[in-house]
């Protein structure tokens, strides 16, 4: 449903319908992208990273990060396009973080894991005995 919102870009108000954009910015990113497009599908500059492409076209790596994130730009094609891993910053071309960084977050997830079941499993064994003078 169609909402009002401010666009994400410079903050109009718009009647919102999918993007968090307003149309005349739209239109700019997608001016924007077909510059980038158009730079890298020339056989000289497919292998270019994204800080080459930035400062050959102008475009924000942040831009074109986002649109290697979305897809629009495919790393299949671009194999030197890819966006930085939300934990340690290393380029990445699929998912939020990198193999590492997953590897590191799953092992401490399992540790805490262990340690939750350890300590229940102690809180369970606990025996508790009160002195009752009647008895």
């Amino acid at each position: 449903m169609a909402e009002l919102s401010n666009c994400k870009n410079c903050g109009r108000v718009f009647v919102r319908v999918a993007s968090p954009y307003c149309p005349e910015c739209l239109k700019e990113q997608d001016r924007l992208f077909d510059l980038v497009y158009k730079y890298i599908t020339s056989k000289e500059h497919r292998m270019a990273t994204v800080p080459e492409v930035h400062e050959e076209t102008g475009v924000s790596a942040d831009l074109i990060y986002q649109w290697v994130r979305e897809g629009r730009l495919t790393t299949s094609m671009f194999p030197n396009l890819g966006y930085p891993c939300k934990s340690c910053g290393t380029l990445i071309q699929t998912g939020v973080v990198c193999e590492s960084c997953r590897t590191k977050i799953e092992g401490e997830l399992r540790r805490a894991d262990e340690e939750k079941k350890v300590s229940q499993k102690n809180q369970e064994s606990i025996t508790y005995h009160t002195r009752n003078s009647r008895f």
